[in-house]
């Protein structure tokens, strides 16, 4: 990654506008892992990359990230091409609107905007914008007044690993998000107290301090429903130590309430571990069908406590069902899509940017 930005002989040049939690393993997240992926993507296939870190800007964009956005914008060249993260653009709409007057600029959303009314000035201000599931796109183009030649997706890439190997029971579970109201730990917590005379663990992987007061509430819940032995909340994993505990899962339980897409879900899938899930959002899309048809997947309603306890009973006493989901999640896993596709769905729009 050039500091100086010196423009290489064809003048691929983009400046790229993160959260600075981007490499942090203690602050891990979907978006974060995409924006580096595609950044040291970019630099592989012969871009000029520069990278401008904001603080305080995961999970939501503070003052004082708003205020080092201020101090930065003035001193992107004009003409440039500007990347920017979705979380970043829509709270700091007020100073980078005007700014995209003079810049190229192309906003990269991971999630349906919070902020309706912040979001719209600055999307359509945006020479591009680059969404990471066709149900994302839709939504966008549903909410606000956009073109739809200028909208784009490039949808998240997964590095294959080892398949999983599964006990005989199907008794691990594992959960994988920050621990949020919108990623819906409080509903599988709430369908696992309706399975106590069955056999199984769950593992809770994800931040702790993105949602204080809902980790509390999850904790008094834990308690209130005699689950403190059965469900363990690790906090944040990254690398070696989130590979030991995929390998040692059954299968991936993503009780999301809304999901822009769903990295976790491709995650396991190339680790070969069905998923039981909801139909929020991308996570349809993410879960995918292999080329017979079969989904590798049990999909709920978002928020049904009761169809989510169905669907995990159902893995838990069927062994059959468990046979077939795993072999629709390993024939799936080599059909997923690599980042290196990623990579050159997001340079085409930056070309087309520039």
């Amino acid at each position: 990654m050039n500091a100086d930005c010196d423009p290489p002989a064809d003048g691929r040049v983009v400046h790229v506008i993160v959260p600075d939690a981007i490499d942090d393993p203690l602050r891990p997240s979907g978006g974060n892992r995409y924006d580096r992926a595609v950044c040291d993507g970019l630099v592989a296939a012969g871009w000029d990359v520069c990278e401008h870190k904001i603080p305080d800007a995961w999970p939501q964009l503070g003052s004082t990230g708003t205020a080092a956005l201020g101090r930065l914008l003035p001193h992107i060249p004009d003409g440039a091409v500007v990347l920017i993260d979705g979380l970043i653009a829509v709270a700091g709409a007020q100073g980078l609107t005007p700014a995209a007057r003079r810049v190229s600029l192309v906003v990269l959303i991971h999630a349906t905007p919070d902020d309706q009314a912040g979001a719209a000035p600055v999307l359509a201000a945006a020479r591009r914008v680059i969404v990471t599931s066709d149900w994302l796109r839709g939504e966008l183009l549903r909410r606000f007044p956009l073109r739809a030649d200028a909208v784009a997706v490039a949808r998240p890439g997964v590095e294959q690993n080892a398949p999983a190997g599964g006990t005989r029971t199907g008794r691990e579970l594992l959960c994988v998000g920050a621990i949020a109201s919108h990623k819906g730990q409080d509903v599988l917590l709430a369908a696992l107290a309706e399975l106590d005379d069955q056999n199984w663990h769950c593992r809770c992987v994800g931040s702790l301090d993105h949602d204080p007061s809902f980790v509390d509430q999850l904790f008094v819940q834990t308690h209130r429903a005699g689950l403190t032995d059965r469900v363990t909340f690790t906090g944040p994993l990254a690398g070696s130590r989130l590979d030991v505990v995929f390998a040692a899962a059954d299968v991936l339980v993503h009780p999301a309430r809304v999901e822009g897409y769903g990295m976790v879900v491709t995650e396991a899938l190339a680790r070969g571990l069905p998923v039981i899930t909801t139909t929020s959002g991308g996570l349809v899309e993410a879960v995918g069908t292999t080329p017979g048809g079969e989904r590798p997947a049990l999909l709920v309603p978002p928020g049904d406590a009761g169809a989510l306890a169905r669907a995990i009973s159902a893995w838990l006493g069927d062994a059959e069902l468990r046979r077939r989901l795993r072999h629709a999640a390993r024939t799936r896993r080599r059909a997923l899509t690599n980042w290196s596709t990623t990579t050159q769905r997001v340079a085409t729009v930056l070309e087309s940017a520039r």
